[in-house]
């Protein structure tokens, strides 16, 4: 039985799948005459090279290219086709694997060879060498007189999927030869030829089975035919996506699913089942990495207008449910992540340590919020900007904070201005802490565990009951000067006292980093738009760039 790769091979230049560029130009130089003495055919493996290098050698010696119907084309049903196709032994066409033919000798003898002539008049002497960047330097200077001054009637098409090498080792060699580059075949067209061989087959295959094996074949025809025969052969009856994963041990869709599902939902606690579900079933974690990469970049595809391709329906339904809670900012930060961390996952010796970490960032992650919500929310909790637009959406709502201590209620009227003393502070201090806790929540979820200490001219001292209260009023401390001032005749300036506010020796200047200038940059930002620096005050928010 022949497999399926070589029943199915094209016959002529029009069968070729997406190389059109090269069967257009390999048939008109065939048709008018003008055939090269040597090419050099490069790309990917699978893709149509030694199979357009044959074609080249059937159209050169076809019986009937006369009368063959399109000028250019073999007829492909002669005797010299039908051997030359099968690579069957012929005197006139000659393949050679440099991988196994690569000395200097190998390379003499073929140059020998090469000077006679053709077996009969009007016919070709083609030379096909594959795996050409195998050839050792000295192979390819003994080859570089006869490519310079060839034999009439001889044709040398080398075939290579490295032709970078080629250049290092042989670069004069380039010039001597016309070169045409072999493109990766997409999914789509993949897929068609799979369902036109399975139509002739009379077999019978699902379209998602189909759009796997496209998708393991990775741009070659060639692999995809060979994974359609690898399937067939696996059992009977329809060929099936799970018979196809089984064969290729691939990763199911639902495991997709449930990463989609973590992700969304910041389940970190779920990390942890579906690596040891990854593990436990032996699948390839570099390979689910790599999986995982390609559904976020669906998912980000779908929320900004395009259309995935290459999964299955049942992969399509989750990435449409998924794209609503995965927002574009998100999966690109997301996506940021995994490039940052993916050189470490493929050097690692823990695998599994990686991808835990990796799925625990991803679950741990902040989402961003839009600043035109963020404001509009913050005018709809003062009664202004958001009047009739209903309630804000419950992601910009900061949770009001139990007080550690009952507050004393506060008057309704709010007092006039009047000197700074300590007393007076004191009394004044359950309707600052009130005003922060209404405009600024995070300082208002600080204060109740603060109290003033000292006043010195215009400066107060306020003490913080324990270090994580004072470290976090550090951070607020202007806006704790601002609420107050309400209160006084003059600016005052705030001072911290007890836990965690000791005095430090001032830090040593440290390098500028980029972190630090954007930093700078953000800071600069806030303090241009009032607004702004409001909205990120009082939800704690990550600027982003």
């Amino acid at each position: 039985m022949i497999a399926l790769a070589r029943k199915y091979r094209p016959k002529q230049f029009s069968d070729l799948i997406v190389q059109d560029h090269v069967a257009a130009a390999l048939r008109g130089a065939v048709a008018g005459g003008r055939v090269a003495h040597g090419y050099l055919f490069a790309g990917p493996r699978g893709v149509g090279k030694t199979t357009a290098a044959r074609i080249l050698a059937m159209a050169l010696n076809c019986e009937r290219r006369q009368s063959s119907g399109v000028a250019g084309e073999p007829c492909g049903e002669c005797d010299s086709c039908t051997r030359i196709w099968t690579g069957a032994a012929n005197l006139d066409v000659v393949e050679l694997d440099a991988a196994s033919n690569r000395g200097v000798d190998d390379a003499r003898d073929l140059r020998e060879r090469a000077m006679y002539a053709a077996s009969a008049e009007g016919r070709h002497k083609v030379y096909i060498v594959d795996e050409a960047h195998m050839l050792t330097r000295e192979a390819w200077n003994a080859l570089l007189k006869i490519l310079e001054e060839p034999p009439s009637g001889v044709v040398f098409v080398f075939a290579t999927t490295e032709p970078q090498k080629i250049a290092q080792s042989a670069a004069p060699i380039l010039s001597r030869l016309q070169r045409f580059d072999f493109r990766r075949i997409g999914p789509h067209a993949i897929v068609e030829r799979l369902r036109q061989v399975v139509a002739a087959e009379r077999l019978e295959a699902a379209d998602d089975a189909l759009h796997l094996i496209a998708k393991s074949a990775d741009g070659g025809m060639r692999d995809g035919l060979s994974i359609l025969d690898q399937v067939v052969s696996f059992g009977s009856g329809p060929v099936t996506a799970d018979r196809v994963r089984d064969v290729l041990g691939l990763i199911p869709d639902d495991v997709y699913g449930q990463l989609l599902r973590v992700v969304a939902e910041r389940d970190s606690a779920g990390v942890f089942p579906l690596v040891e579900r990854l593990v436990n079933g032996g699948a390839d974690l570099g390979e689910f990495v790599t999986g995982a990469g390609e559904v976020l970049r669906a998912v980000l595809m779908a929320n900004l207008g395009g259309k995935p391709e290459g999964f299955t329906e049942a992969m399509q339904a989750l990435i449409e449910r998924y794209r609503s809670p995965l927002p574009p900012p998100d999966v690109v930060r997301l996506l940021a992540v995994l490039t940052e961390l993916e050189p470490q996952l493929r050097a690692s010796g823990n695998a599994r340590l990686g991808v835990e970490l990796l799925l625990l960032r991803w679950a741990m992650m902040a989402r961003t919020v839009e600043l035109q919500a963020v404001i509009e929310a913050l005018g709809a909790g003062k009664g202004d900007t958001g009047k009739g637009k209903g309630d804000p959406a419950p992601l910009l709502r900061d949770p009001r904070p139990p007080a550690p201590f009952p507050i004393p209620h506060s008057p309704a009227v709010p007092p006039e201005k009047g000197p700074l003393n300590l007393d007076r502070l004191r009394s004044l201090w359950p309707r600052i802490v009130e005003d922060a806790r209404r405009e600024r929540p995070m300082l208002g979820a600080l204060l109740p565990a603060v109290e003033p200490s000292a006043i010195d001219g215009a400066t107060v001292a306020v003490r913080a009951l324990d270090p994580v209260h004072a470290e976090g009023l550090e951070r607020q401390r202007d806006s704790l000067a601002l609420l107050i001032g309400r209160y006084v005749t003059a600016p005052v300036r705030i001072k911290l006292e007890g836990a965690g506010s000791g005095e430090r020796s001032a830090p040593r200047p440290g390098r500028l980093t980029e972190q630090g200038v954007r930093a700078e940059r953000l800071e600069a930002l806030r303090a241009r738009d009032p607004g702004l620096d409001a909205a990120v005050d009082a939800l704690d928010l990550e600027l982003l760039e």
